[in-house]
C-alpha cells in the first residue's frame, strides 16, 4: 500500500442509479418524526441529533503544517471563532438514561473559499462527527430502512425504551468485552453512558481535503477531558444528567481538543462510497492540523442556551467546495439536512440564517 495520499478527484465517486428514490424514502421519514416531535412538543426539533447536552464556544488554532496537511482552509496558520453543539441521536428529546451515541457539530466562522451550492452567501465550515469510528449503513438506502423502523418508535412508548436499553448495553458490553462492538445495538439505545467532553469524535465518512480525501476526527487533549474519557455518567431519576456533567467541567477549566485528519493514501482499501469501512491508522494514522480550544463556559443555561440551539443549523453541506462531503451517504444528506432546517423554520416561524460571526448568537 502506498503512503503518499491519492489525489481527489470527481471520479472516486460512484453515484448509484437509485439515489434520488433513497433521498425520498429518508424524507418521507424524517418528516414522519418531525410531525410526531412537532405535534408533542409544540415546536419544531431536529430530526437527528434533537437532544443538545451542551453548546460551548472558542477557537480553533490551524498551525503551520506540510503541503499534504496545508490544505483548504488548513492551507495558512490561523485563527477561526467556533462553536461545537454536543447531542446524542434520536430525533425525540429522551430521557438520559437511554443510551445513545454521542455527537458533536463544530461550526467555523470567518472561513473563506469557493461556497459548496447552497452554502452561498456565508462563511462558515461546518464538521459533523459522531463517537465512533464507522457509520451504521453501508449506503443510505440501508440507513434509509433503519431509519423508517426508527421512525415508528419515535417518542412512543419512553419507559420501554429505558428498559430495552438496560438490556442492549448489558450485550454490547459483552461484545466490546472480546473486543467486537455492534453499531446496530449502539443506535438502538445499548451504548454506554460515557461522559461526552472525555469521547473522540469522527466524520465517519470522507470528505475532500484539498488536493487528497480524508476523514476528519476531533480528539480530546486536555487532562480536564482526558481524565473523563470511559466515565460513566450517573443517569438514575436524573432525566438531563449529560447537561450538568457537561456544565461541571465545562466549567472547571474549559477544554482543548485536537483536530485531526486521516489522509486516504488507497481508495481500495479506504473507500469512498462505504463508511462502515475503518480505514486503517496503521497504514494512515490520524494527523493533528489544528487545535480547538474552549474557556471555562456555562455549556447550558435554561432559556439562553435553548434559544441558541434553536437558531443555529448544521449539515456537512455547510461548507467550502475545499472540503466537499464525499460519498453515498454524505451526497444524501444534502437534501434531507436542508428540509430538516426548513420544517423547523416553518414550523416554529423563527428566521434561522447562517450567523456571520460568534457574537450574532445569543
Amino acid at each position: 500500500m502506498s503512503t503518499t495520499p491519492i489525489r481527489y478527484s470527481p471520479e472516486l465517486e460512484q453515484e448509484k442509479p437509485d439515489e434520488a428514490a433513497t433521498v425520498d424514502q429518508l424524507n418521507t421519514s424524517f418528516r414522519q418524526i418531525l410531525d410526531t416531535t412537532s405535534k408533542d412538543y409544540g415546536r419544531a426539533v431536529r430530526a437527528v441529533h434533537a437532544k443538545a447536552h451542551g453548546i460551548a464556544r472558542g477557537t480553533l488554532t490551524i498551525g503551520d503544517l506540510p503541503p499534504a496537511l496545508a490544505q483548504g482552509i488548513f492551507a495558512q496558520p490561523g485563527r477561526h471563532d467556533a462553536v461545537l453543539r454536543l447531542s446524542t441521536n434520536p430525533g425525540d428529546i429522551l430521557d438520559d438514561s437511554i443510551g445513545l451515541p454521542r455527537g458533536l457539530a463544530l461550526k467555523l466562522f470567518g472561513v473563506a473559499g469557493e461556497r459548496l451550492p447552497g452554502a452561498e452567501g456565508a462563511d462558515t465550515q461546518d464538521f459533523i462527527m459522531v463517537n465512533g469510528p464507522v457509520f451504521s449503513a453501508p449506503d443510505a438506502a440501508a440507513f434509509a430502512k433503519n431509519l423508517k423502523l426508527l421512525a415508528k418508535t419515535t417518542d412512543r412508548a419512553e419507559g420501554a425504551k429505558k428498559a430495552l436499553s438496560a438490556v442492549l448495553r448489558t450485550a454490547e458490553a459483552g461484545l466490546e468485552a472480546v473486543g467486537l462492538e455492534s453499531a446496530t445495538l449502539q443506535q438502538l439505545g445499548g451504548a454506554a453512558n460515557v461522559h461526552p467532553l472525555g469521547e473522540t469524535y469522527y466524520t465517519q465518512t470522507p470528505f475532500r481535503y484539498g488536493d487528497h480525501v480524508a476523514k476528519l476526527a476531533l480528539f480530546p487533549v486536555a487532562p480536564t477531558l482526558t481524565r473523563l474519557t470511559g466515565t460513566i455518567v450517573d443517569t438514575k431519576g436524573k432525566p438531563d444528567a449529560l447537561r450538568a456533567a457537561v456544565n461541571e467541567a465545562l466549567l472547571e477549566q474549559g477544554g482543548r481538543w485536537e483536530l485531526r485528519v486521516q489522509l486516504n493514501v488507497d481508495p481500495e482499501a479506504m473507500p469512498i462510497e462505504d463508511p462502515t469501512v475503518r480505514w486503517d491508522e496503521a497504514d494512515s494514522p490520524f494527523v493533528t492540523v489544528a487545535t480547538l480550544d474552549v474557556p471555562a463556559q456555562i455549556a447550558w443555561q435554561d432559556g439562553a442556551s435553548a434559544a441558541t440551539d434553536e437558531a443555529l443549523s448544521f449539515s456537512v453541506w455547510h461548507g467550502v467546495e475545499a472540503h466537499r462531503p464525499l460519498g453515498n451517504v454524505n451526497r444524501a444528506r444534502r437534501d434531507t439536512y436542508a428540509r430538516s432546517a426548513d420544517y423547523r423554520r416553518s414550523f416554529n416561524g423563527c428566521p434561522m440564517h447562517e450567523p456571520a460571526a460568534l457574537a450574532e448568537l445569543a
